[in-house]
């Protein structure tokens, strides 16, 4: 491939020695000839002269040369109007006569003093290209040019279809290439080349078309020779043009010296027929300059999956979410220090020095999307800079032969699959090439870097069982940055739990975590005595709940300082059948900038609103680094919160409605035992089972009921079998549940498990006949006041800021939420907490030591009425579940009204001012929270857990 100086040098010549031509018959194609030879290309392979088309009148004319679905050209003689040769090249467009597949991108006419090209659709770049100029400018519009050799300029975007067109055609290849025992190892890098020659030819890297020429034209129509043709084109890639045979066939011999290791293992060769060979012509013919190479990776990878194909669009990270993370961790920094040194070139070039020294690694960098995006932000960060230089210098042509900048070694990568490892690789070079297409469009000369002298650093192995050192050096790195994988730390595999134990296992309470913590904890070991800086994309668990004690507890003990974040967004998937993740991303180093920013979603799945923060503590809010740790009892003077009945029983005393009753019909004088049975699901979605209360029963009423003293004796046989020490002494008393609160007057109930779809958790009031399972907690004692402030949006924003996660579903937890919850200074203080037997904390703020508050306080009756308003507003609704009630798309008009109306109520018991938005109560509350416990010893649940969890 030519350098640009020697096109440069070929442009000026061509316009030397043609500065005199005239005639169009005698000199045209002469001319036309030497235009194409400016870049090594002969006009005959590409294209034909004097192609027949027919015109609008239904005549007969000739294109002067035409280049099938690229380039028409009209040659006029010397001082011929150029607009009249436009409109005769329109007119052969717009006949019909040629096909769809046919019609050219681009328009060029000449009457050889003066050029004029035309851009007939907007190449995705957002900008049609329309320009006329003197022949001796050319050397000057060489980029105009661009797509002669397949450069193209596009802007990219995440659900263009074009991108899952293309997988989908790598698909069908797969699937056909393993249906005939084509397959593993062989087939996912056979797959990675083919991707890399078909981006090249449709970008530049090859002359154009130029694989798809000798695939399409030199086999045979059979296939039969199909395979030999494409590992014949594998080899002479990867062979240095001085080491190729003298007589390779002329269409190999000319295809460029790649490098790299891409093709270096030898394959075995692919057996084709012709319904597979049509299959692979069909990826050859894609525009393959419209996919986005780091949207397209994990679609790729996705083909290989029957599954994952299913949902094809659901399996890449969207260049947006990427972007957020790229532009926190240095990218608004960076841009920011640009408009800075604009207009001073040592400031400018001290900057570019800046970024020539980046190193970045993503240790689960999948098929290189984040490692991609940051690369092209750098590399246009860095073209940006150059185009100021050249404009305060004045300079007319940089010699890019000179060019020396950011190149694809500063990118490295963890993977521990190895095709997306390749992916990524290979990724990385074709972005690398684009970018410098993009650099010739902006200096008119184009920036060659094959064959490849550099590779990224892509190291095919286990993040968590590799020392990160052994990679690059921890002095040498700049920035860390990905989304390792999500899953929950139930939902590890034994390979993963085993990862999780190698990698963190000297981190207390390891087992409380989710996969992806690991690698925050990798980091932050690695990472010391550095100015590295992190950001990584989460699921939201990691700043919610138990984990957060856990793992920033750790984190903060080490100097992690968390610099911007963006708190939950629910990440954006739109394919069937597939769940929403909600995550978050957190941006963090070991020295701390001094402008932090928090960006938070008011609409989950809206845009961010960012905004400046003093400190970013681990729940990504506006206060001081506090963990809220498993409280045995609250902070404030407030009734006690306990977890309903367990009655280990082995389902012997649970009943369905139709099993009770024909359990009566046998034994009608155990009615009296029968009770109502709730857990969360019933509760919430309005329907109830039934449980045989024997723990109160007489010894003689119990022996005259034979079934169930069956009950009892399986119960008792039940617990006998168990494993678990305790459960086997109860066995002792089967009669009795293992754990018991059956409370003797009214009564709240608190789920422990809600979706999260649900505007508010649904508590409510239950009478001391129904019996409450271990998945409702209660909280006796508990007047509408405390039913009030805890059904509000201000206990709902604390709970969906510290409570754990089931799934996606809130997993409200008395000692994390309730415990800790920081009620408003008017609440009236309980004479009686009930629960005896807890232990001590400290002691619970009581704040009739700050000002008597009575019954009769105004707040505290605004918040009943509005309270019993709620209460009231469920009623009109009697057959409708709390399901449907509080469903976002069904829940009525009268019960948002009341809730309005108790949200109000209870704001203004904290203050006078409301509140805007739900990071603003989260911050007030955590303000109190400070307030409140400074006072406190704070007992912490629950002992150390290992890797089980």
């Amino acid at each position: 491939m030519l350098t640009p100086s020697e096109i440069r040098k070929r442009s000026i010549d061509f316009s030397r020695e043609h500065a005199d031509d005239h005639d169009e018959k005698s000199q045209a194609q002469n001319f036309w000839r030497d235009f194409f030879g400016i870049w090594g290309l002969s006009p005959q392979r590409i294209g034909v002269f004097e192609s027949r088309a027919r015109t609008l009148r239904g005549t007969v004319g000739f294109i002067d040369f035409f280049w099938p679905g690229t380039l028409l050209v009209e040659h006029k003689s010397r001082g011929r109007d150029l607009e009249a040769a436009l409109n005769q090249a329109l007119d052969y467009c717009s006949t019909g006569g040629l096909k769809d597949t046919e019609l050219p991108r681009f328009i060029v006419v000449s009457d050889f003093a003066r050029i004029r090209i035309l851009e007939l659709a907007d190449s995705g770049s957002g900008e049609r290209i329309d320009a006329e100029f003197a022949l001796e400018e050319l050397h000057e519009r060489l980029h105009l040019f661009n797509f002669i050799l397949g450069y193209k300029q596009r802007k990219y975007a995440d659900e263009d279809p074009v991108n899952i067109q293309a997988a989908e055609l790598m698909g069908a290849l797969h699937d056909t290439l393993k249906a005939n025992g084509y397959e593993g190892h062989a087939l996912e890098l056979f797959l990675v080349r083919l991707m890399f020659c078909f981006f090249a030819d449709d970008t530049g890297i090859f002359t154009k078309d130029q694989f798809a020429f000798i695939m399409e034209e030199k086999a045979h129509d059979d296939g039969s020779d199909t395979g030999l043709w494409i590992a014949q084109a594998f080899q002479t890639i990867n062979t240095a043009h001085e080491k190729r045979m003298k007589n390779l066939d002329e269409s190999l011999s000319v295809l460029p010296y790649v490098n790299g290791g891409l093709f270096e293992e030898t394959l075995p060769v692919p057996q084709f027929d012709a319904p597979m060979r049509t299959v692979f012509l069909h990826c050859c013919l894609f525009d393959w300059s419209r996919v986005s190479p780091a949207i397209f990776g994990s679609l790729f990878q996705s083909v290989m999956d029957a599954k994952a194909r299913r949902n094809l669009g659901a399996h890449y990270t969207s260049e947006k979410n990427i972007l957020k993370t790229i532009h926190g961790l240095f990218l608004d920094e960076l841009t920011a220090d640009f408009e800075k040194a604009k207009a001073n070139v040592p400031k400018l070039r001290a900057l570019l020095a800046r970024l020539k020294a980046i190193r970045m690694l993503d240790p689960a960098c999948g098929c290189g999307n984040f490692l991609i995006l940051a690369y092209r932000e750098l590399r246009l960060l860095e073209i940006a800079m150059h185009k100021e230089i050249q404009r305060i210098e004045k300079q007319k042509y940089i010699d890019l032969d000179l060019y020396r900048g950011i190149d694809v070694d500063a990118m490295y990568g963890i993977e521990i699959e190895e095709f997306p490892a390749q992916i990524a690789r290979t990724a990385l070079w074709i972005m690398d090439h684009l970018m410098n297409v993009r650099l010739s469009e902006e200096f008119g000369e184009y920036l060659p870097r094959l064959p490849l002298t550099t590779s990224p650093h892509i190291v095919h192995g286990n993040a968590l069982r590799l020392d990160w050192k052994e990679i690059v050096r921890p002095e040498d790195l700049s920035y860390i940055l990905g989304n390792p994988p999500f899953v929950g730390a139930k939902l590890l595999g034994d390979t993963q739990r085993a990862d999780v134990e190698h990698a963190i296992g000297h981190v207390s309470n390891y087992g409380l975590l989710d996969f992806v913590a690991a690698w925050y904890i990798k980091a932050v070991d690695f990472m010391q005595n550095t100015h590295i800086q992190v950001a990584f994309v989460s699921t939201n668990s990691i700043s919610q709940g138990e984990q957060v004690g856990v793992l920033w507890s750790y984190l903060l003990s080490r100097g992690a300082k968390i610099n911007f974040a963006h708190r939950t967004f629910k990440w954006m998937n739109e394919a069937k059948g597939v769940a929403a993740v909600f995550c978050v991303i957190i941006g963090f180093d070991l020295h701390g900038l001094s402008e932090k920013t928090i960006h938070d979603y008011p609409d989950i799945k809206g845009e961010a609103v960012g905004r400046p923060a003093r400190n970013i503590n681990p729940y990504l809010v506006d206060s001081r680094d506090v963990i809220i740790p498993n409280r045995s009892k609250p902070i404030c003077n407030v009734p006690i919160m306990g977890i309903g009945n367990k009655p280990i029983d082995g389902g012997n005393y649970l009943f369905t409605t139709d099993e009770k009753e024909a359990f009566l019909l046998a034994e009608p004088q155990a009615r009296e035992f029968f009770s109502k049975w709730l857990g969360s699901d019933e509760f919430i979605n309005g329907w109830c089972r039934w449980v045989l209360w024997l723990g109160d029963c007489p010894p003689q009423k119990l022996k005259s009921m034979p079934m169930c003293l069956e009950r009892v004796d399986a119960v008792r046989k039940f617990r006998l079998a168990s494993k678990s020490a305790p459960t086997r002494k109860i066995a002792d008393t089967p009669t009795r549940f293992h754990v018991e609160k059956i409370p003797k007057s009214t009564f709240i109930v608190v789920p422990k498990v809600s979706s999260e779809r649900r505007p508010f958790l649904p508590i409510g009031f239950m009478s001391p006949d129904v019996i409450c399972s271990d998945l409702l907690q209660l909280i006796t004692d508990a007047s509408l006041f405390h039913f009030g402030i805890i059904q509000s949006t201000m206990h709902m924003s604390w709970m969906r800021q510290v409570c754990g996660r089931l799934k996606s579903d809130y997993r409200y937890s008395n000692s994390l939420v309730y415990n800790n919850f920081p009620w408003p200074r008017c609440t009236p203080a309980v004479t009686s907490r009930g629960g005896s037997g807890e232990t001590s904390g400290g002691t619970p703020l009581d704040f009739r030591s700050e000002g008597e508050t009575s019954p009769l306080d105004p707040h505290i009756l605004a918040v009943e009425k509005a309270a019993q308003a709620v209460l009231d507003a469920r009623t009109l609704f009697p057959d409708s579940s709390l399901a449907d009630l509080y469903d976002p798309l069904t829940m009525p008009p009268a019960l948002v009204k009341a809730h309005k109306s108790l949200d109000a109520s209870v704001d203004k018991c904290y203050r006078t001012k409301p509140f805007g938005t739900e990071l603003e109560r989260v911050e007030f509350l955590f303000g109190l929270y400070e307030e409140y416990t400074a006072g406190l010893t704070a007992e912490v649940k629950g002992g150390k857990r290992g890797k089980k969890g």
